[in-house]
Formats: structure tokens, C-alpha cells, sequence
């Protein structure tokens, strides 16, 4: 019961913390055009910058990061589990977001806040995603399904990178430079998202047996 609590309360965490980030999209790139968003502003001053051509790169990434962030946490209930073919197809539609985003984010990080540091930054990012969504989509193919779990949380976790990177840029932003301040944010993220996931499956498998030793949550 104590474990069924604490993912239910977790996955309403998760919920929540994606809410408030869908909401922080709507305001600062959609509410009043994305040409007003400060990040943006700042592109606009380079006289190369199109933002008619960013704009069809940017709005696929964060409506199909958005999606691949809503599906993640709905994959580990109870509902999901019990229903082999919604699970399935959430995890193709999951698996399909992350691929297009990933074709996308390379002209992104063309223009990316900070300059060439940035860009390499979420290349790197991109590759991390790269790997662990496909090592996913590998496992759940040759049927190794506990592997298949490890690896889409290791998916998640880069995906949710979404989110962490955006807490992590605004206090190193204050004080240090873009060029900085953004591969930091970048880098910190990709390294503390995968950890926690790593810790978290050790820390399941040393207390649970059975079908929740798998379960990160």
C-alpha cells in the first residue's frame, strides 16, 4: 500500500510540475508570439537569423517535447500496465515524438542562446536522447522487457531535461554569461536526471522483490 502511495503520488507530482510547464510554454512562446520571448528578441538581432524557417522547427519541438513529457508518467500506472495494447501504442506515439524532435532540434541548436557552446551542448543532449529512446525501442522488439523499462526511463529522464534545464539556466543565467550559464544548465541536467533514475532502480531492486523490483517509482 505504502509503495502504491508513493507512485500515485509521484505521477500527480509529475503531472502537476508538467502542467505548470505547459503553462510557462503557452504564456512565454504562444500567448503573445513567440517573437516576443526574450530568448527570441535576442536571435532577432542577427541579421541571419529567419525566424519564419525557426519557427517551423521550434513549434514541432515543443508540441512533440510536450507530448513525450505527458505520456512518460501515465506509462507507470496501474491503468497502462493493465492494458498491453494502450501501453504499446503510447509507447510507439512516445517513441514517434522523441524522433521527430530529435530531427528537429539539430537547426535549433544552430541559433541556440549562447552561441557554439550552447549549440554543442544540445547536440549532445540530442544524441543522449538519441541513444536511450532507441536502446528502448531495441528491447521492447527483442522482447527483453526489463531492459526495455531501464532504457525508457533512461529516455524519460533525458526528456525531462525539458523541464530541468529550465530550472537550472535561470539562477546560472544571473550570474554568469549565456555562453556559459546554458551548457552548464545543459550538461548539469543530462547528468543529474540519469543518476537519479540509476539510484532509484538500485534502490528498488535492494528493497522489492518480485513484479515492483523493475519499478523505479
Amino acid at each position: 500500500m505504502q509503495i502504491e502511495t508513493k507512485r500515485k503520488l509521484t505521477i500527480g507530482g509529475l503531472y502537476f510540475t508538467i502542467a505548470l510547464f505547459a503553462i510557462y510554454i503557452f504564456i512565454m512562446f504562444l500567448l503573445n508570439g513567440v517573437e516576443w520571448a526574450p530568448m527570441v528578441k535576442g536571435k532577432m538581432e542577427n541579421p541571419d537569423f529567419s525566424l519564419s524557417t525557426w519557427k517551423l522547427f521550434f513549434y514541432p519541438h515543443i508540441l512533440f517535447g510536450t507530448i513525450s513529457l505527458a505520456i512518460g508518467p501515465f506509462q507507470l500506472t496501474k491503468i497502462s500496465r493493465r492494458k498491453p495494447k494502450l501501453h504499446k501504442l503510447l509507447g510507439k506515439i512516445y517513441a514517434t515524438a522523441i524522433f521527430i524532435n530529435i530531427l528537429v532540434v539539430p537547426y535549433i541548436s544552430l541559433s541556440a542562446t549562447g552561441g557554439r557552446s550552447s549549440t554543442i551542448a544540445f547536440l549532445v543532449l540530442n544524441a543522449f536522447w538519441l541513444w536511450t529512446t532507441a536502446m528502448g525501442v531495441i528491447k521492447a522488439t527483442q522482447r527483453k522487457i526489463s531492459e526495455h523499462k531501464l532504457w525508457i526511463l533512461r529516455s524519460y529522464a533525458i526528456t525531462w531535461v525539458f523541464v530541468t534545464f529550465r530550472i537550472f539556466v535561470i539562477p546560472f543565467s544571473i550570474f554568469l554569461d549565456s555562453s556559459v550559464a546554458f551548457p552548464i544548465a545543459v550538461y548539469l541536467s543530462i547528468a543529474m536526471n540519469l543518476l537519479f533514475v540509476e539510484w532509484r532502480t538500485k534502490n528498488s531492486k535492494k528493497h522489492s522483490s518480485g513484479p515492483t523490483a523493475n519499478s523505479v517509482i
